[in-house]
Order: C-alpha cells, then sequence, then structure tokens
C-alpha cells in the first residue's frame, strides 16, 4: 500500500459522496482510503458503504475534536507509505495519485502540498472565492505558486506526509485553526524535505456562501496570532496588510462623511479624501479586470470584487480581534 487518503467528515455526507466518486477515477491505483466521522449528527456512514466495492475504504466514528485530531485518528489506522489528507469538500482530477507519485519518486518528498482551482461545475460564488484566494491582489498569489516567497508550508485540503514524518512528529498539535501551519512548521524546523508540488492540484469548492466565508477567513486571522504565539518569528509584516487595509477602508469611510460634513472646505482633507477614493476605486477596477480575465466571466468578476474585499477585511478583523486578546490582554483564546 503506497497511499493513504485521510478525510475527516463532520456532517457533509454528499461532499463526501462526490469527493469518492473522483476517487474512483484514479489512473493510480494502489490506494485505501479513511474517513473519519467527527462526531456528525448527520453521519455518512451509508454513502461510505456504497463504496466499498470499488474501493479500498474504510469508515471509523469518533468523538468530535476537531479536523486536526480526526486526522490523526485517521494516520493511527493508516497501512501507506504516505499518508495524503483532503478536505471533505474538494474533487481530484484523474491524475493526481500519478502526479504525486512521480514527483516523491524524483524528488524524494518527506512531505507536500499542492494548489486548488475552481471547476467548471462550481457556483459562482465559489468561483469568485477561489479567485479571491489565490489572487495576486489578495493573498500575493501565493497558495501553490511557484514563485511563493519563503518556504511553502502546505495546507491540509491538499496535503501528504510520510509515515516517517508522522511517526516522528506525532502529527497535527492543534485540532482546530491554523492547525495545518503549525504541523508544517514543526515538521520544516525537524529538518524533513517539504515542497510544493504545482501539478498536484484539486477542484476545491469552498464555503458556499459569503457569510460562511467572512466566518472562515475570520478565523484565519485569528489563527495567524495563535502560531504566533507558539512561534514568534512566523509572524511577519506582510501577515499585519490585510489589518492595515480593513483600518484604511474604515478610515476612508469615516473622512468621507467627516468631508461631507463640513462641505468640502477643508481643502486638505478633501484632497486626502480624493486621493483614497482613487486608490480604492483603481483596486476594485483591478480586480474586475483581473478577475473576468482569469476566470473568462464577467459576472465572477464582479463577485470576486465583493470576496476579495471580505477576504481582506475578515482577516484584518480577526487578526486584529486576537492580537488584542492574546497580545495585548494576555487572554488565552486558543482553540
Amino acid at each position: 500500500m503506497f497511499f493513504s487518503i485521510i478525510i475527516p467528515l463532520y456532517n457533509r455526507p454528499e461532499e463526501i459522496r462526490e469527493l469518492l466518486q473522483s476517487l474512483l477515477r484514479q489512473s493510480y491505483k494502489d490506494f485505501e482510503v479513511i474517513v473519519v466521522e467527527d462526531g456528525s449528527t448527520v453521519p455518512a456512514k451509508t454513502i461510505v458503504e456504497g463504496f466499498k466495492e470499488d474501493l479500498d475504504i474504510h469508515y471509523f466514528e469518533k468523538k468530535n475534536e476537531g479536523q486536526g485530531f480526526a486526522r490523526n485518528y485517521g494516520f493511527e489506522r493508516a497501512h501507506g507509505a504516505y499518508f495524503i489528507v483532503f478536505d471533505s469538500d474538494i474533487l481530484v482530477p484523474e491524475d493526481y495519485l500519478a502526479i504525486v507519485k512521480e514527483s516523491i519518486d524524483e524528488e524524494g518528498w518527506d512531505a507536500f502540498g499542492g494548489p486548488d482551482a475552481a471547476h467548471d461545475s462550481f457556483s459562482t460564488i465559489q468561483k469568485a472565492i477561489s479567485y479571491s484566494m489565490t489572487s495576486p491582489f489578495t493573498t500575493g498569489g501565493i497558495r501553490g505558486n511557484k514563485n511563493h516567497v519563503g518556504q511553502f508550508h502546505p495546507r491540509s485540503f491538499n496535503m501528504g506526509i510520510s509515515r516517517n514524518v508522522w511517526e516522528s512528529t506525532g502529527g497535527y498539535k492543534l485540532s482546530r485553526r491554523s492547525e495545518d501551519i503549525e504541523f508544517s512548521i514543526r515538521m520544516i524546523n525537524s529538518g524533513f524535505k517539504v515542497g510544493l508540488i504545482s501539478e498536484a492540484f484539486v477542484y476545491h469548492k469552498r464555503r458556499t456562501s459569503l457569510n460562511q466565508f467572512f466566518k472562515q477567513i475570520y478565523n484565519f486571522g485569528k489563527g495567524r496570532i495563535d502560531i504566533a504565539q507558539i512561534y514568534p518569528s512566523e509572524l511577519k509584516a506582510v501577515h499585519a496588510l490585510p489589518a492595515v487595509f480593513t483600518l484604511g477602508v474604515l478610515g476612508l469611510f469615516i473622512l468621507n462623511i467627516v468631508d461631507l460634513l463640513l462641505f468640502n472646505d477643508v481643502v486638505l482633507l478633501h484632497y486626502l479624501v480624493w486621493l483614497g477614493d482613487l486608490f480604492l476605486f483603481s483596486f476594485v477596477v483591478l480586480l474586475l479586470w483581473h478577475s473576468t480575465m482569469v476566470t473568462k466571466s464577467f459576472r465572477v468578476g464582479l463577485f470576486s470584487v465583493v470576496t476579495a474585499f471580505i477576504q481582506l477585511m475578515a482577516y484584518g478583523f480577526g487578526f486584529m480581534r486576537n492580537y488584542i486578546d492574546r497580545v495585548l490582554l494576555r487572554k488565552d483564546t486558543s482553540v
């Protein structure tokens, strides 16, 4: 057995059906699938067992402890030389495992990650979220990009580790919120060879509503401060940019109101407001143009402007909130 695919699951039975259907089409066949139901109230046991004749699949149920510990539970029961971690909301291209196997043979990875993309079947919002999560104007294009700055940190929607990494590190130490970043940092600090397989992408559905997306990214922002509490050197100036952007947008909104109340009589204030509005308008136009070109859809481009602002500001709010709580007020808000 070369690959063990570990999938934590929480109340997403229909998603796991689509993921398993995509695994049926893999050109490389030497793998097992381990589904760990993490205390779901809407279990997927019947759906998973429906694939037993076509996949080497194993279904386990445990109490809810979060995705990090659910993955550890799967690692403990895996038989493969390499463990691949997927989120339940992805689809896997048919040559994924073949690409990963070839890269491992050539590069000797101890751990790896791959990028994500939007499938043609995804909704407009899902495509817009996918764009904003990979855009050079929001994340710097660093997620799954060959030209990423600094050491690549695999993310657990599409991530693999060798059995040796699991046995040496003990797996995830955090169960929720930035658990994958902490694990990646610990693997790298332990001297393992960790890298990006840029061709090993998956189709990532992500959140299906703007409200869910805001909550997810808000927790990402909070999680960055959690990581900094464990590894202070991992907090970089670039991580604060969404907070700076958020404060800038809010400040510009307030200045516009003040400028209107003063009837544009304060020349310096009016000039500053004009410059700020011009910058923000230019940013919106750039996002709209770039997303439309990348996704080949003006409609997706329009929604991408919304999702980009949600992403930057949700991360900024989460980052600032947890910085105040954990750094300034010394509260323990970790999960």
